[in-house]
């Protein structure tokens, strides 16, 4: 076997191989679309309350900027609501932007599925909410890629480590 070839194997088999152990969560993305202004070029259509709203493809706040959550039951008494702590950085563009942009719309999209749509108000507090839609498996996934809020890291990873040994 040529070298390159055996080469070009060990790179295809390798995630494949390091994934095959369970150590990584499955992936988590949360991203916030912003209302697109008429004639955007980069914007998807999606129904909100009853009538079709562009939004800008690019996210405004996604799953890097989220340092912490905490689940809730919403409203609908069926599924939950979250609320998103962020980072320094994007506490400064949410601050910027629900000030620049207020009365529009923010888009809420958890793993590609919208959950939910909120008029933008004033926001100071490094919070960000999506008030219903999360499934509980989703509450669990987002459990194994963050802390809750006030929860320090170390306690989050002993959480973890802790949940692992009562699966098995």
């Amino acid at each position: 076997m040529p070298r390159s070839l055996a080469i070009a194997l060990v790179v295809a088999l390798l995630p494949g191989a390091l994934m095959a152990g369970g150590k990584k969560a499955p992936d988590l993305t949360v991203t916030f679309h912003l209302e697109a202004s008429a004639g955007e070029r980069k914007a998807f259509k999606q129904l909100t309350s009853g009538k079709e709203v562009f939004y800008r493809k690019s996210p405004e706040i996604s799953t890097k900027d989220i340092i912490a959550f905490r689940p809730f039951p919403s409203d609908d008494g069926n599924s939950y609501g979250m609320i998103f702590q962020l980072n320094k950085t994007a506490a400064g563009r949410l601050n910027s932007l629900s000030t620049a942009e207020r009365g529009k719309l923010l888009l809420s999209v958890v793993n590609g599925q919208v959950r939910d749509a909120v008029v933008i108000d004033p926001v100071d507090d490094a919070l960000i909410v999506i008030w219903k839609r999360i499934a509980l498996k989703e509450v669990h996934l987002a459990d194994q890629h963050r802390p809750r809020i006030g929860e320090d890291v170390k306690s989050w990873k002993k959480r973890l480590k802790d949940e692992k040994k009562k699966k098995k």
